[in-house]
């Protein structure tokens, strides 16, 4: 037997344990998704949370969803925050030592995510196993596990106030994986976990050229700036002229859509592109099929889920149901009780489900990361789409974008205002603008409403942003690196102006 052969062969004995719990909560997902709540609610039940709203006396997930209070992160911050200062028993079970810092993607006040020792072995590091298993039964030939992955994470801190740490989620990762994990990977746990992201970018670059690189797994922006980096330092065209057996990008954080086009540019043979869907909160979702873009929803891993729909959501009315009685096509807010201590959390993602057998979503935003300011319900997945066909229609490729509203003043009717910078510029910006307004419309019937004969918007407003605008607004308010994002839709223009005066 081939070398090749015979190491994907000890990978499947190795990966099979993980295929079998895939298969089983596909063909018994209400039973399962049952089995993590009432498991989870027993580890906590002794906590002061637990204490607080009865756990020891939900026997049943009707008596769980009118006991226990769905929360924003601001109403559940006191029980982290005593967590963090090293309470013990507060909303899990023990003593929680490692906090994923978020900075959000909405607001600037960063949030401390509870990461207990089961959310990260039977949650993340569970379901990155799952990711390689699943990938390894849909490409049996792959060469991956011969050679390195190339990861970018963030920097690591310790939190000297209290005794707790805290980092980026993919810095706490990197820290905790066995070091049979850690050879693997590429650069070391010395690199990975530097603060300073354009000495950090160096540091990694004279790393990884020299090393065989078989898979690529980060956040798409930031890995995107770091291979153009290597190209540059290198001197090469493609990536496939530095790394041979580069076969895919496992790809999570923001949406692949318009970065999609950049990357098939970087390679001559195809690349293979498989997204995930994971936060500080929790891993959620993988990609399982080659040719479609949907997220199996991963129901076997200390996660249990509830939806509230979009068209209730805010309302005093508003009511979170589970899995069984979701429907395919409805856009819903994210509700997770997981076993890192987090009790009906509202995530603050919006998906929508596209399969019940098995469960399939695709992520369509968040919610509050959309345009409302009309009535109009601009989600991300509307900008995404209308972005990609207004790029195939001019031959454009993007690089950022951002778009708020234009607020009416006087008589003056709105609209929406975008910035974006671009790789590759639309001969014909007005025929960008153009497209990407009808193709909103076709996508939105809201916003199509409010458009029609230009009653309450007018078309939309383009601003080509100049180059690395992005990239130097976000290192100015020290924000560059992996667990970063550009905020694409905001309801006000708290990020656009910003940028406006920056581009001038």
């Amino acid at each position: 037997m081939p070398a090749q052969g015979l190491v994907n062969k000890v990978m499947e004995l190795l990966m099979s344990k993980r295929m079998r719990q895939i298969e089983s909560f596909m063909q018994s997902p209400i039973e399962t998704q049952e089995n993590v709540l009432f498991d989870i609610l027993s580890h906590a039940r002794n906590t002061e949370y637990g204490k607080l709203y009865g756990f020891n006396d939900i026997n049943h997930y009707e008596t769980f969803q009118n006991q226990v209070p769905i929360v924003t992160y601001e109403e559940f911050e006191p029980f982290i925050e005593k967590a963090r200062k090293g309470g013990e028993n507060i909303s899990w079970h023990g003593k929680i030592k490692w906090f994923a810092k978020s900075s959000g993607t909405t607001n600037a006040k960063s949030k401390f995510i509870p990461i207990s020792e089961e959310s990260l072995e039977n949650g993340h590091y569970a379901a990155g196993k799952m990711m390689f298993a699943l990938y390894l039964n849909n490409h049996p030939e792959t060469q991956i596990f011969k050679n390195k992955n190339l990861r970018l994470g963030g920097s690591s801190e310790i939190y000297q106030k209290y005794e707790t740490l805290f980092g980026d989620l993919s810095a706490i990762l990197i820290d905790n994986l066995p070091f049979y994990a850690e050879l693997r990977n590429t650069p070391n746990k010395q690199i990975s976990l530097m603060s300073e992201w354009e000495t950090k970018m160096k540091a990694i670059a004279d790393a990884v050229i020299k090393e065989d690189i078989g898979c690529l797994t980060g956040v798409p922006s930031w890995m995107l700036v770091l291979l153009n980096y290597v190209l540059n330092q290198t001197g090469k065209t493609h990536l496939d002229e530095i790394w041979t057996d580069l076969e895919v990008f496992f790809h999570g954080g923001i949406s692949f859509k318009p970065y999609e086009e950049n990357y098939r540019l970087l390679t001559q043979k195809p690349l293979n592109f498989y997204e995930i869907y994971n936060a500080s909160e929790g891993f959620f979702g993988i990609q399982d099929q080659k040719d479609s873009k949907d997220l199996l929803l991963l129901l076997d891993n200390g996660i249990y889920y509830e939806f509230i729909p979009m068209s209730e959501f805010g309302s005093s009315n508003a009511k979170a149901i589970p899995l069984q009685e979701v429907e395919i096509g409805k856009n819903y807010a994210m509700v997770i009780s997981t076993n890192g201590g987090l009790w009906r959390y509202l995530i603050g993602d919006t998906v929508k489900f596209t399969s019940k057998s098995p469960y399939r979503i695709l992520v369509t935003g968040r919610t509050k990361h959309y345009i409302n300011a009309f009535g109009e319900e601009l989600i991300i997945e509307n900008a995404e789409e209308g972005l990609k066909r207004a790029c195939q229609k001019t031959g454009a490729i993007i690089k950022e974008f951002t778009a708020a509203p234009i607020f009416m003043s006087g008589n003056e009717k709105g609209a929406h205002e975008w910035l974006i910078e671009f790789e590759k510029r639309p001969e014909n910006p007005e025929e960008f603008a153009e497209i990407l307004d009808k193709t909103l419309q076709e996508l939105n019937s809201d916003y199509e409403a409010k458009r029609y004969k230009n009653i309450t918007l007018n078309r939309l407003k383009l601003n080509i942003a100049k180059e690395n605008l992005f990239f130097n607004w976000m290192k100015e308010r020290g924000k560059l690196g992996g667990q970063n994002k550009v905020p694409r839709l905001a309801n006000t223009r708290e990020f656009l102006e910003p940028l406006l005066q920056m581009n001038q």
